[in-house]
């Protein structure tokens, strides 16, 4: 038997024994958590949270939110410049509802009342929309330093367990209690931090995106006011039906 076939028999024999001893990821997962015992469950809390968090803002901020912003606006200067306010009205209400276009049909709405009406309108809109951007994005830097305290506290934990052990235990316990201090310890530590980067992580990525999203906002509603403004003199519509309008707004 040659030295070839000696390799690739102790190369099938290794991989053999590791599918044997692996326990699979999650296996080890389950594994490394019940060694940190009761430290592991603020860590698990403040997972939970995070968890909850992350899913709210993808809906709110990447799902429900967002809107193409230059295929809007120029939909919507196509019926400004013809003038004809009621089809540009229908045009934002047959837009995707989110605050983009919540805060541009604030200020159509407001059209006959006058230029301070319209900007009145979509500064009032914008205060009541923006906060829907901006909810519970800041809870995650709390999870963040939250899930790391709460990894030290285990620490600190399995370390008293170790010191105890020194002291307390009988010589032939001495082992195993310091062995499982130290995997409390250790833990305890990986999970918090394992908690701890994500959720700063998904801080720091909601905060740009909400960002970019409120400057959207603030640009569209900055380009309506210049539309209205420039063909304030185009723009109509019937006393009777604004009246309606605005009744359906308040309503």
């Amino acid at each position: 038997m040659d030295v070839s076939m000696l390799a690739q028999l102790a190369t099938f024999a290794a991989a053999e024994a590791a599918s044997v001893e692996d326990p699979g990821f999650l296996s080890s997962l389950a594994t490394h958590y019940s060694k940190g015992r009761e430290g592991m469950y603020p860590i698990t809390i403040c997972l939970i949270f995070f968890i909850a968090i992350v899913l709210d803002r993808i809906y709110a901020l990447y799902v429900k939110g967002p809107i193409n912003k230059d295929a809007f606006m120029r939909g919507l200067k196509k019926y400004i410049y013809a003038g004809d306010l009621d089809q540009a009205i229908s045009y934002v209400s047959g837009q995707k509802p989110c605050p983009l276009t919540a805060v541009v049909k604030a200020g159509l709405m407001n059209v006959p009342k006058g230029e301070a009406e319209v900007q009145a309108a979509m500064d009032e809109a914008a205060l009541r929309e923006n906060p829907k951007l901006e909810a519970r994005t800041g809870y995650l830097a709390m999870i963040g330093n939250a899930g790391m305290l709460c990894g030290l506290l285990g620490t600190v934990l399995g370390l008293i367990t170790c010191f105890e052990a020194v002291a307390h235990v009988n010589p032939q316990d001495k082992a195993n209690i310091l062995s499982a201090g130290i995997a409390e310890a250790m833990n305890c530590t990986a999970f918090g931090l394992i908690v701890a980067i994500p959720s700063l992580i998904a801080f720091s990525i909601f905060n740009g995106r909400t960002q970019h999203m409120l400057d959207d906002i603030n640009e569209s509603s900055v380009g309506v006011l210049n539309l209205v403004i420039a063909n304030k003199d185009k723009l109509r519509m019937p006393e009777g039906k604004a009246l309606r309008m605005d009744d359906q707004a308040a309503g």
